[in-house]
């Protein structure tokens, strides 16, 4: 089972990114799958989760409106679109599976976490 996450970057306040996470040995049908960030100096949070079944999405209230999470079936890649960046969403962001859990917006379970690409929102 592999994660891969890419699409980082630098980029300008209001501007936007796509993040991608490919996955390798398993589908979002095996597994709910949740994108993390850890900013400078912050733990880590939860930023979107997806899954195949009810409810499909849960995001954080920092990013709702702004960030959505979808799969692409065909290519067995999650994506982490990104709009309206602030510079408060500067972190690195991260992939894991599975998500078994979620107990006060907080997602439990990971096994298996993709490399962290970094995303820096500033002028």
């Amino acid at each position: 089972v592999q994660l891969q996450a890419s699409g980082g970057g630098l980029v300008a306040p209001g501007g936007s990114l796509r993040l991608s996470c490919v996955l390798s040995g398993f589908t979002l049908n095996d597994y709910a799958i949740g994108w993390f960030r850890q900013g400078p100096g912050k733990e880590r949070e939860e930023v979107a989760y997806i899954s195949s079944s009810t409810p499909r999405t849960i995001y954080a209230d920092s990013v709702k409106g702004r960030f959505t999470a979808y799969m692409d079936n065909a290519d067995n890649t999650l994506y982490l679109q990104m709009n309206g960046l602030e510079p408060e969403d500067t972190a690195v962001y991260y992939c894991a599976a599975p998500i078994t859990v979620i107990v006060a917006d907080k997602f439990f379970g990971m096994k298996w976490w993709g490399k962290g690409t970094q995303v820096t929102v500033s002028s």
